[in-house]
């Protein structure tokens, strides 16, 4: 008794000095430490320092130089010697290439929109896995008071019938058969609390927190059904989208692409300048340093306009404007499978909705006849096995209940991630 009084009082311990766990606070600690997510914002802030003018080609280079070069002629008639040092600086600028600059900054601009809404579409999956990571930890932890329960009834069957056997009123066969069910029911249960620890450590890997970390979860496993109008879901999904959205701006991007090959029919002008400083010391064996200093500055502009390249400027446009074509198909397309799923959630949310009631009102019929039942049995008016059987239907009804709430807040979840509203929903 001492011993079972302390393995009481270490799990009682361990329980308090579990942190409470929100779904809100789930939610919060994946979008700071999810992995994925940490790899998309990288990329996110690699496309935001990408996106500057000089990267788009507006600013000039600018290279300095420096040269020395050595001679010694050594003969038998008389020594040589020269140093030449060169030292300079030059800039290349390109004045006008046929707005192209500016076409690539505004294709930078969008890269860095892509790349945020990239990022959008990450935080929007790892929330949805979040929530539903969530929800099916308590739907195994209520699956597990379930076992729980069955185990029990099981228990306190083999108990009464070992009573009876005792009293010389049962055989061993019964007994056994009674035995045999509460051994299967504490096997359901140990291997559903080992599914509810695993669902734990599915959690604890989206917020990117240690396997064995434990919570306490105090949201209870409901669902909360409400009506959906298809054709407001429509709109929504058709403006909020993220996906469909990233998919515009790819299109703005290959509609970049088609200026962008037009402005190599563009004349270009770019601008050379430069500043060298040479100095050149040549000594010859008995005569006095020639010593000369130089100065120069130099500066070119370049016009240079290609007139005929084999018509492959002209091929290049016309494949960037098949490419803005198969772009704006796709956008068709994509409209037209996103409808389609929406369309898909809809009915099977509502099929669900209505499957709540149905799962219900069968887990209460469940519930009744298993009390019923338990009261004949003891009375003697069903024997055991029809009881066990009584037992088992109402394992089916709740557990179906149970796989009906978390289903409607799976199709729920789906619906509001397709039409761009889990992360307001979940603010």
């Amino acid at each position: 008794m001492k011993k079972i009084a302390l393995t009481l009082l270490a799990l009682t311990l361990s329980i308090q000095a579990q942190d409470d766990l929100s779904l809100s606070d789930a939610i919060s600690i994946a979008l700071r430490n999810n992995y994925d997510l940490k790899i998309a914002r990288a990329d996110e802030n690699v496309a935001k320092i990408s996106n500057a003018w000089g990267a788009a080609g507006r600013y000039p280079s600018i290279d300095f130089n420096v040269n020395s070069n050595n001679t010694w002629d050594y003969n038998d008639q008389a020594d040589f010697k020269q140093n030449r040092r060169t030292a300079g600086v030059s800039l290349n600028w390109l004045l006008f290439d046929g707005f192209s600059v500016w076409i690539r900054k505004d294709k930078l601009n969008l890269y860095e929109e892509l790349s945020a809404g990239n990022t959008a579409l990450v935080v929007e999956s790892t929330v949805q896995s979040v929530i539903l990571a969530y929800y099916k930890i308590l739907l195994e932890n209520e699956k597990m008071q379930v076992a729980k329960t069955l185990m029990d009834l099981s228990h306190d069957r083999y108990g009464y019938e070992s009573e009876r056997q005792n009293l010389g009123s049962l055989t061993t066969y019964d007994l056994l058969q009674a035995k045999n069910s509460w051994l299967e029911d504490e096997g359901r249960y140990l291997m559903q609390r080992v599914t509810y620890k695993n669902a734990i450590r599915d959690l604890n890997y989206l917020m990117a927190e240690s396997p064995e970390k434990s919570y306490n979860f105090s949201k209870e496993f409901k669902a909360d059904p409400r009506d959906f109008s298809v054709d407001s879901l429509n709109q929504k999904m058709l403006a909020n989208n993220t996906t469909l959205r990233n998919q515009y701006l790819g299109q703005a991007l290959l509609q970049k692409e088609v200026s962008l090959k037009r402005s190599e029919w563009a004349p270009s002008l770019s601008l050379n300048g430069g500043y060298s400083d040479v100095h050149n010391n040549m000594a010859l064996s008995g005569l006095p340093a020639n010593v000369s200093d130089s100065y120069n500055y130099y500066g070119t502009l370049n016009l240079s306009w290609n007139l005929f390249s084999g018509g492959n400027r002209r091929r290049a446009v016309e494949i960037a404007k098949v490419d803005r074509e198969t772009g704006e198909i796709k956008i068709e397309n994509m409209k037209h499978s996103l409808t389609n799923q929406l369309y898909n959630y809809y009915e099977i949310h509502a099929v669900r909705k209505e499957l709540l009631d149905v799962a219900q009102e069968a887990l209460e019929t469940a519930e009744l006849n298993l009390k019923i039942s338990e009261e004949k049995y003891h009375s003697g008016a069903i024997n055991s096995f029809n009881y066990r059987d009584v037992q088992l239907l109402y394992l089916n009804a709740a557990v179906n209940r149970l796989d009906a709430i978390y289903a409607y807040i799976d199709v729920e979840t789906a619906l509001l991630r397709l039409t761009g509203g889990i992360i307001s929903q979940y603010e």
